[in-house]
């Protein structure tokens, strides 16, 4: 019956140890925060000061946030699995230390992206699409090129490198 007791009493403290390990972890993170659009959840991982600091700077900063560009806009899920697979290999990548100096998006990144270009410029791109149909190297009317192929400096500026902006460790409030 001791012994039952002694169980009981080890089994509850681990529960309790792991909830708040949990609780913990979930706040230490900033977990939450993540659900929101508010471009400054960007920026809880300091290797995006770079790009939030020269968004700031760029034409888009009173028209589009990080979630406007970089996830899609067709449904909340699938915005929530992008965000979801997105922040693994971000969570992956700063963890073991892999991403370098200079972040590369994915090329499923890379779609969203040059989808949510095309979507929000459709008036400016409607008669390069319709070229793209005539001159179209693959001869099935897509596109060849992505948006920043020629417009390297949108939003982000001239920067290639997470080393490129000063105090790249605190980014200040415009």
């Amino acid at each position: 019956m001791k012994n039952q007791n002694i169980m009981k009493y080890v089994a509850t403290c681990c529960v309790a140890a792991t909830i708040g390990l949990f609780a913990y972890v979930v706040a230490e993170s900033k977990m939450l925060s993540y659900m929101s659009s508010d471009p400054k959840v960007c920026i809880n991982c300091h290797t995006m000061n770079t790009h939030y600091a020269t968004w700031q700077h760029s034409s888009h900063r009173n028209r589009a946030t990080c979630v406007d560009c970089h996830l899609p806009r067709d449904s909340f899920v699938n915005k929530m699995i992008a965000k979801s697979k997105d922040g693994y290999n971000h969570s992956v990548a700063m963890t073991f230390r892999t991403y370098g100096y200079n972040l590369r998006i994915t090329d499923n990144a890379a779609e969203r992206i040059q989808a949510n270009c095309v979507s929000c410029h459709k008036e400016a791109v409607s008669q390069i699409m319709t070229n793209a149909a005539l001159y179209s190297a693959n001869g099935d009317g897509t596109m060849d090129r992505l948006c920043w192929d020629c417009h390297r400096d949108v939003p982000h500026g001239t920067t290639r490198n997470l080393t490129t902006t000063q105090h790249n460790l605190g980014v200040k409030e415009l």
